[in-house]
């Protein structure tokens, strides 16, 4: 199991510092982790509509009469209202929203434990090391391993829908 220490670790890995003891130690790169990690987390998974962090929800107003955005919802994709702030507008019983939503560590596919461990070893590069050679490698990994995790991700689909297709059907 996956945790927020453990992809931490990973990224001080990636700057050749020593993996974390503790979260709660008393060290540069414990408080860095700390600060840094849940920010730089919903940012990454901020940036495209990953198939693992994406939900639906079907929001009833409540007791205001008023529809509001879940607290774990970082991206709305689709609504079927208007958005301003943290609610919804509609004069609809129900709205619909698809939405990227925070995930714990523990649910991240293997393809973005790579991907986010170089993301927070780039946060931490200028702090910790200083070193701005670091850092650009590291930005041209973290590129690359983006369109990687892109691509799997937008390849993992289980349904293609093309399973019943009366023109395939008919080839075979």
């Amino acid at each position: 199991m996956l945790t927020k220490q453990d992809l931490c670790s990973m990224a001080l890995l990636k700057l050749g510092e020593k993996p974390l003891v503790s979260l709660n130690a008393d060290s540069a790169s414990a408080q860095l982790s700390r600060t840094l990690y849940d920010t730089t987390l919903d940012s990454l998974l901020s940036m495209h509509p990953w198939r693992f962090a994406t939900q639906y929800f079907i929001i009833e107003k409540n007791q205001n009469n008023e529809f509001i955005i879940p607290t774990n919802v970082l991206r709305i994709l689709h609504c079927s209202g208007r958005v301003i702030g943290n609610q919804i507008f509609s004069n609809a019983k129900t709205v619909k929203i698809l939405a990227v939503v925070k995930v714990a560590a523990d649910c991240f596919p293997s393809y973005f434990v790579s991907l986010a461990a170089t993301k927070l070893a780039i946060e931490f590069c200028i702090p910790l090391t200083g070193n701005q050679q670091n850092l650009r490698t590291l930005i041209g990994l973290y590129e690359s391993e983006f369109q990687n995790a892109k691509f799997i991700d937008s390849t993992t689909d289980i349904n293609s829908g093309m399973n019943h297709f009366a023109l395939i059907d008919a080839r075979f």
